[in-house]
């Protein structure tokens, strides 16, 4: 009896905490103070894998990450016949597993929870015949009282994850309800995510046609894809899981075939697909650099987020494509004076920082309204629309082309100054100058106006006056002409 009250005393420490790597040192601790057993594991049940895997253990070596299926060794037999198991002499037993090679006797005791199982005691010594019937006894009744301990700790971590999660559902939701820029709202979201599901890196995967591409990432894994790569149509864990259109978890991803690593240190990943209204938009993917990092209870919350996330992604879409029409010309395609007003003040200030240079151009087509009044507003929006698409083509990425209003045309060309705009102008004239235009039976030709920053300015007001001034200049000059400002408005012609 006294050796019961002692056991009783000490099983009443693993009941006082409800924090399991605690609960799990307690029962250690017991196991080698009280019983005097110098090797022990805690091996929990993997209900989906029908595996146990060593939780915690004290004395054996080289066992971490040993999962053993139910049913086979001691401690699985002891899962699946749900009772103690011993072999006095574990070389005799067919059942036992040859892991630890001293192993002289192992006796494993299943920790039951209203007849499930929920995990196995196993222990071993270097000794043949160690463990009597009494300490098996004891360490059975020792069981009971820790199945007890394991099953409050599991309830409370689940109570205080669904806690969370649903304090992460309301703050993915306040805050990505207030983001409008889909660049600024993928990185909210990466990083809320990151803060609240315990998980090593974040990415969103945008759907475009049938392939994914990365748009967002955040997290301390190393990256293999490149920020815009897109997945190949089909590939990886993501791809599954929009295809399918319901989560997707591998707790091992170095056993799936075919496996796309998006990052080089991921050991398990769990997909969520972000789909609204049934539009399948894209993924997002949390990556853990540890195995069986994510449980199936894991993914409720995650869908609930990605069900707010993909509205909120929609939403950006939409203020994206309606910020988009606000700074692009109906008739053209091109972008507006709205558009070059918000623009130049940018990449003036730009240069100013690093002390850059840049050009404006400013083309008008000549003598457009007899266009229009010969040959109707009709054919004098083709030839618009004509002009917008050639000066579009001869300019490269980074030169900014705009409709300023009318037949007059705005270009900024970054980096590039003095003849060498000039150039660049008199390139464009003479493609237009050479264009047949369909149904217009005379040439369309246009005058080019050039002035730098900061040679003729450094203001806005000032680069643009002075382009304009160059190209009134060429105007009076005979049009079809490129004209550069000069200082104290002084003109040059060239043709």
């Amino acid at each position: 009896m006294q050796k019961i009250a002692i056991l009783y005393d000490a099983s009443q420490a693993i009941l006082s905490t409800f924090d399991l790597d605690e609960v799990l040192n307690q029962i250690l601790t017991i196991v080698r103070d009280y019983f005097q057993l110098q090797n022990g594991a805690v091996l929990l049940l993997d209900k989906n894998k029908s595996e146990l895997y060593i939780r915690a253990h004290i004395g054996y070596q080289g066992v971490q990450g040993l999962r053993i299926p139910v049913g086979k060794g001691l401690s699985g037999s002891a899962a699946q016949l749900k009772r103690p198991i011993y072999a006095p002499e574990v070389s005799k037993d067919p059942r036992y597993l040859d892991v630890i090679r001293t192993t002289g006797s192992e006796v494993a005791i299943p920790l039951m929870v209203r007849d499930e199982v929920v995990g196995v005691l196993d222990f071993q010594s270097e000794q043949v015949n160690f463990f009597d019937s009494e300490m098996i006894d004891l360490l059975t009744l020792f069981s009971t009282q820790a199945s007890l301990a394991l099953e409050n700790a599991r309830l409370y971590s689940l109570e205080r994850r669904r806690a969370e999660q649903l304090e992460a559902i309301n703050a993915v939701a306040r805050q990505t309800t207030a983001v409008l820029d889909l660049d600024e709202l993928l990185t909210v979201v990466c990083r809320l995510l990151l803060e609240w599901f315990h998980s090593d890196h974040v990415a969103v995967l945008l759907a475009e046609g049938d392939t994914l591409r990365v748009r967002a990432h955040e997290g301390r894994l190393t990256p293999n894809l490149a920020m815009g790569a897109q997945l190949a149509p089909g590939r990886g864990l993501a791809a599954r899981a929009l295809g399918q259109g319901r989560s997707v978890i591998e707790n091992d991803v170095n056993a799936v075939e075919g496996y796309v690593a998006g990052f080089a240190e991921t050991q398990s990943e769990l997909c969520v697909p972000l789909i609204f209204f049934g539009e399948k938009l894209g993924v997002l993917a949390l990556d853990s650099a540890r195995k069986n990092a994510f449980e199936p209870d894991d993914m409720q919350p995650l869908e609930s987020v990605a069900d707010i996330c993909a509205a909120a992604i929609q939403n950006a879409s939409y203020f994206d494509r309606m910020k988009q029409l606000a700074y692009v010309d109906g008739l053209t395609g091109i972008h507006n004076r709205r558009y070059f007003e918000m623009r130049i003040v940018e990449e003036l200030e730009r240069a100013g920082r690093f002390q850059g240079r840049m050009s404006i151009i400013m083309v008008d087509i000549d003598n457009f309204k007899r266009v229009n009044d010969e040959f109707g507003h009709l054919l004098g929006d083709e030839v618009l629309r004509a002009v917008s698409t050639i000066l579009k083509q001869q300019l490269r990425k980074s030169d900014l082309l705009c409709r300023y209003g009318g037949e007059e045309f705005a270009i900024v060309v970054p980096e590039t100054t003095g003849e060498n705009a000039v150039r660049v102008a008199e390139k464009l004239r003479r493609q237009i100058e050479t264009h047949h235009f369909p149904g217009v039976p005379r040439l369309v030709t246009i005058s080019c106006g050039v002035a730098d920053y900061p040679t003729h300015g450094i203001t806005r007001d000032e680069v643009v006056a002075a382009a304009d001034s160059a190209l009134y200049n060429a105007k009076q000059l005979g049009r079809n002409r490129v004209a550069s400002a000069a200082p104290k408005r002084e003109f040059s012609a060239s043709k």
